[in-house]
């Protein structure tokens, strides 16, 4: 049987995740990312997509972070209508995210025309909110390894990956053939949720590389936090936390109700000013068998932080200058509500931004985190004056150390190992240490190039 995978997006970089499988004469899609951060890479979400998007049968999806999930609308538009197979929490938590990226390029669309600052005449988003209505009767949930056959040559199950609620690695059976897609590989210990499966045998991999070049910190991200908090309120500041909508946030606020409970944090407001993040956790809320909080750690998590929707109310909070703790997204600051704190604060050395994650090449926060020393946002250029500090023990992707342990528990080496989501260095850095480590036959994944296996 003809079994070969194309790389369509998260090959040299670590946006846009799409991966193509022809089997049979039949398409297969894992993952349907949105390209993100630099220009260049935006664009290619206004490219056509190399195949008809009618022919796909079945996207099997990882995760609900717009970088998997943010194409699914225009896939719709331009003629999918297969299953979307995912678990419960992706199906939730990818309809919160992608209403909010239509809402966002609505608004961005409609900005950049008021002012003309766009260089489209006129500016249009990828897809908009009546195309995200049109995706969502086609997902269909299932749990943890259940396995799901999807016609005689292929069946597939979910495997947990501890990346964010609802995460999964992919097992796929092709006509005898495994493959497995890591899709994000969660950290040895997360905060929120149980480890990722250890996994013996795989025919084909396909391994994520965002960190794997480097080991992340062993500091205490809950001291570090205290620390900055407290640095902050000592000069009379705001804390704006630009922040991931899902799991980031959550992870935020349990460690934020650790130091309320005890008695560490300043008697200042603390807010999230998301309404996807407000939904995001509402979702881990109802559902308590995707993740491992005990009870009473979800009671002490309510009530910590103001939970901020309404859009006036957020102005409300911008507009006062008074101390405060400000979660907005979103976390790289490619949009959302983050840059209205950002246009009223970022010029006062008393404030301080705090990056919670991984910032991609070409978002703003990338710029920050690299010493900018002016942001560019509502179409005009900002001065940095505020102190820019960074946590990157929060991450919730393995680092290389991480990465390496959990690859040594297969019992033997898959035949092909293709590393993709990652930046070149990062992913060459991996390709080496494996081969060097365990000898596997191993290449980085390069952009539309089709791969038999």
């Amino acid at each position: 049987m003809k079994l070969q995978l194309q790389f369509l997006g998260a090959a040299g970089t670590v946006t846009g995740s799409k991966t193509l499988i022809e089997y049979s004469g039949k398409h297969l899609l894992v993952d349907c990312g949105l390209f993100q951060g630099l220009k260049e890479l935006r664009l290619q979400n206004r490219y056509s997509f190399p195949i008809d998007p009618k022919t796909i049968g079945n996207l099997l999806l990882t995760h609900a972070h717009l970088d998997h999930c943010g194409y699914i609308p225009l896939l719709v538009k331009n003629g999918f209508h297969g299953d979307i197979q995912c678990t419960e929490p992706t199906k939730d938590l990818t309809e919160i995210i992608l209403k909010d990226s239509a809402k966002i390029q609505e608004e961005e669309a409609e900005r950049a025309n008021k002012h003309g600052y766009s260089k489209h005449s006129p500016a249009k988003p990828l897809y908009d909110l009546k195309d995200v209505m049109k995706s969502l009767p086609l997902f269909v949930t299932h749990n943890y390894h259940e396995w799901v056959i999807l016609d005689e040559f292929a069946k597939f199950q979910f495997r947990n990956v501890g990346h964010i609620l609802g995460s999964a690695m992919l097992e796929l059976r092709l006509d005898g053939k495994t493959l497995l897609f890591t899709g994000d590989l969660g950290r040895q210990k997360p905060m929120l949720l149980p480890p990722p499966e250890n996994v013996k045998q795989a025919d084909v991999l396909v391994i994520e590389s965002t960190y794997g070049d480097r080991l992340h910190p062993t500091d205490n991200a809950k001291e570090e936090l205290h620390d900055i908090i407290w640095q902050t309120n000592h000069k009379g500041g705001i804390l704006i936390i630009p922040t991931f909508a899902v799991e980031r946030a959550q992870e935020l606020i349990y460690l934020l109700s650790q130091l309320k409970e005890e008695n560490r944090l300043p008697g200042i407001k603390i807010y999230l000013d998301s309404p996807m993040g407000v939904s995001a956790t509402n979702v881990m809320m109802k559902l308590p068998g995707w993740h491992s909080l005990s009870g009473d750690e979800i009671r002490a998590m309510d009530g910590v932080v103001h939970l901020i929707t309404d859009a006036n109310a957020s102005r409300a909070i911008v507009a006062d200058p008074g101390p405060k703790i400000a979660m907005a997204g979103s976390g790289m600051i490619t949009g959302g509500r983050v840059l209205h704190y950002l246009n009223s604060y970022i010029g006062e050395e008393r404030n301080t931004v705090l990056l919670v994650g991984f910032q991609a090449a070409g978002t703003r926060g990338r710029a920050l985190e690299e010493g900018a020393t002016e942001l560019k946002f509502f179409g005009q250029f900002h001065p940095v004056k505020a102190e820019i500090k960074k946590i990157t023990s929060l991450s919730a992707h393995a680092d290389q150390g991480e990465i390496m342990a959990w690859l040594r528990h297969f019992e033997k080496a898959p035949e092909q190992v293709f590393i993709n989501h990652g930046e070149p260095h990062a992913s060459d850095t991996l390709r080496l240490k494996i081969q060097s480590e365990l000898g596997w036959n191993v290449q980085v994944a390069k952009p539309g190039q089709v791969y038999a296996v």
